[in-house]
């Protein structure tokens, strides 16, 4: 059935908004060849999106003519401001931007492990304001959050998950309190990841695609065909509880010791170094929350007695410093740590290329951003031995970013399309 006057004007307002978006300014000209509408029907919707305070004249095209067709419209970048969160055992990482996602405010917030859940919550609330202060917005219109743990789709709540702090599913129930009018909306941070890295890093040309996450503990991130896939409970992807060979035990509903987590978590990353041979790492320097997400330099390899695990060298932080260390040096021991890594990496994505075949596997997490392409050469390697299933293996593109690229992503797509759906008033 033909779309009513009132739906097509709506239809025609969002390819406008998405054209701007995606092109930058553009003169009503420009709209008309790229939408293929009629002139009339571009001028009134120009009208109706200036009217409803989306659209607005930034410029002029430089042609030689002057005339309404020389005018340069963009999206206003402040009709609506956003917050991006990325949620961490040890704190918060938070960013405040515009409707176009342009950076205007960061903060960071440490929360200690023996600090209350009250506390700890008015510590990640106070982040938010003071960047949201900073960055100068009157008021958040979406809040995207990443945070570990499962997320419940059909309440979108985020699960009471084993081993994670209580805060964590206090912080949105705050934030709503706090921020009056906000849409905040929580997700795997994995699953985040993987958004970021399809729309600006590694996966860019990949419709199809796993990101294996490496760190503190292990997961996975399936998009399918540009979609990303959640499952009926919102657990695809976990795939630290993956049975595999080389542990002694299988993994329980509760606990995932014996499965892949085993081979690859960060416990067991580091007690491979040690029987490699290698230097258990320095203690961590101080750096924040902000320097643990992005997978701190602090602290050089330890000296003598290798089986000895420097305390908070077993987190995620901590063993991607073991992995980058082996991979600046290159001596044979680092060498050989650094195979029998990409080997048990290489067992459970392999498991997910038998079963999905996405072609191509991302290596992000701390770990799996610390190997870079070394290690992911060599889990291709790896896999190429294991499996008949051509894939392509690559390094994360945005470092200890992606969480926060993908909130804010996801943020900025809620928010756009609220304010591009209904653009008559």
């Amino acid at each position: 059935m033909p779309a009513s006057p009132s739906t097509a004007r709506v239809l025609n307002d969002r390819l406008a908004l998405r054209l701007l978006q995606q092109e930058g300014p553009l003169t009503a000209g420009q709209l008309k060849q790229l939408t293929g509408l009629s002139r009339p029907t571009v001028a009134d919707l120009v009208d109706r999106l200036t009217a409803a305070g989306l659209i607005t004249v930034v410029g002029e095209s430089g042609e030689q003519r002057r005339g309404p067709n020389a005018r340069l419209y963009g999206i206003v970048a402040g009709r609506a401001h956003l917050a991006a969160l990325d949620v961490r055992t040890e704190g918060v990482l938070v960013l405040v931007s515009d409707l176009l996602g342009r950076v205007l405010a960061e903060a960071s917030a440490p929360i200690g492990g023996d600090t209350g859940t009250g506390p700890a919550v008015e510590q990640a609330v106070a982040a938010v304001e003071r960047a949201v202060k900073e960055g100068g917005a009157d008021r958040l219109h979406t809040v995207g959050i990443g945070a570990p743990g499962l997320i419940d789709p059909a309440t979108g709540d985020l699960r009471d998950s084993a081993g994670l702090p209580a805060w964590h599913r206090s912080l949105v129930a705050a934030l709503q309190d706090r921020l009056p009018g906000a849409r905040v909306t929580v997700e795997n941070e994995t699953n985040l990841a993987a958004l970021a890295e399809q729309r600006e890093g590694a996966a860019r040309d990949r419709d199809t695609f796993v990101l294996l996450w490496l760190g503190h503990g292990v997961g996975a991130a399936v998009v399918l065909d540009g979609t990303l896939r959640r499952g009926a409970s919102g657990g695809t992807g976990e795939i630290g509880f993956l049975p595999v060979p080389g542990t002694d035990t299988l993994p329980s509903a509760t606990d995932c010791d014996g499965g892949f987590h085993s081979l690859t978590g960060a416990a067991a990353v580091v007690s491979l170094a040690a029987e490699c041979g290698l230097p258990a790492p320095g203690p961590q320097t101080s750096a924040g929350a902000a320097g643990a997400a992005d997978g701190p330099e602090g602290g050089a390899a330890g000296g003598a007695g290798a089986a000895r695990v420097v305390r908070g060298a077993a987190d995620g932080p901590g063993a991607a410093r073991v992995v980058r260390d082996a991979v600046a040096r290159a001596s044979a021991a680092d060498e050989r740590f650094l195979r029998a890594l990409a080997d048990r990496v290489a067992v459970g994505a392999a498991s997910v290329v038998a079963v999905l075949d996405p072609g191509c596997v991302v290596l992000g997490g701390e770990i799996g951003r610390a190997g870079g392409a070394v290690l992911a050469g060599l889990v291709e390697e790896r896999l190429r031995r294991m499996s008949p299933l051509a894939t392509e293996v690559r390094a994360s593109g945005l470092g200890g970013t992606a969480v926060l690229r993908g909130a804010l992503i996801t943020a900025r797509e809620r928010a756009q399309d609220e304010l591009f759906g209904q653009p008559e008033r």
